[in-house]
């Protein structure tokens, strides 16, 4: 890690040098879990006890979960450093968390992050009607359509006013959300250079709409902060599904507590 941090050609031959013995350690371990696991499987290693033994044959399945992980690591790793290719098809980035995925989010402070995408779908009252935790990461313009979709199903109505941020902009999802009965499509459009354009995402309607949406990244954070979904405890895909879900369980429980209170206090 010191050389890493280091620049010259120098220290870029030492970093070689150290990934050559690391990679060369690894091997061998490599070998012996996979001897190791031969052995189990074959009977020449057991274990006193029919507990014991049962524990032993789940060891081994352990091991025969992780020796290919293992393995795509070091290919990982000799093409990154030894080849210079970063781009290295279905890349794993934890051997205990394989379908964590890299999230470029662009921020100054956090430009990457690791996990799962995660969508929340708000509606009135800051109650989450819908989440989802994706395989993998869907382009943000193909989500608007079927967030639609979820809320005429679980509410009986189109919305009236539909909001997202510019990541969610097409023609083809205003035009289709229209076309659905959403009479308020608030998505600004930021490579656009009509001026009839310009002046509608400057009407107060328009304003007002994304004012609302950027409450809903509050509603993110506080998730986050509250339930803590900054980070799962749960292993695997369907525990992180797991996690999510019972974070905005919790959530709604109270925001709908809120809101029937006061109401019980109008009159």
């Amino acid at each position: 890690a010191r050389i890493a941090r280091a620049k010259g050609p120098l220290n870029h031959e030492k970093l070689k040098e150290g990934y050559r013995k690391l990679l060369s350690s690894t091997s061998r371990v490599v070998g012996q879990a996979k001897r190791f696991s031969s052995e189990i499987a074959e009977d020449v290693k057991r274990s006193r006890g029919i507990l014991k033994q049962l524990a032993l044959k789940g060891l081994r399945l352990q091991l025969e979960a992780m020796l290919p992980l293992v393995r795509q690591v070091m290919r990982q790793t000799r093409e990154r450093i030894f080849r210079g290719n970063t781009r290295a098809e279905g890349k794993l980035l934890s051997v205990f968390e394989p379908s964590t995925e890299i999230i470029r989010k662009g921020k100054a402070g956090k430009p990457n992050e690791f996990g799962k995408m995660v969508k929340l779908q708000e509606a009135e009252n800051q109650i989450v009607i819908d989440y989802d935790v994706y395989d993998q990461r869907p382009s943000d313009s193909e989500l608007l359509i079927p967030a639609i979709e979820t809320h005429e199903a679980k509410l009986g109505r189109t919305p009236r006013l539909v909001a997202a941020d510019a990541g969610f902009y097409s023609a083809r999802n205003e035009a289709a959300a229209k076309a659905r009965g959403v009479k308020r499509v608030c998505i600004p459009n930021r490579s656009t250079n009509s001026a009839e354009r310009k002046r509608e995402q400057k009407k107060r309607w328009f304003r007002n709409g994304q004012k609302w949406r950027t409450g809903c990244e509050g509603r993110i954070s506080v998730v986050k902060r509250r339930h803590g979904l900054d980070r799962c405890r749960y292993k695997g895909s369907i525990g992180m599904k797991r996690w999510v879900g019972l974070g905005v369980v919790a959530d709604n429980l109270i925001n709908i507590g809120r809101a029937m209170e006061n109401q019980s206090r109008q009159p």
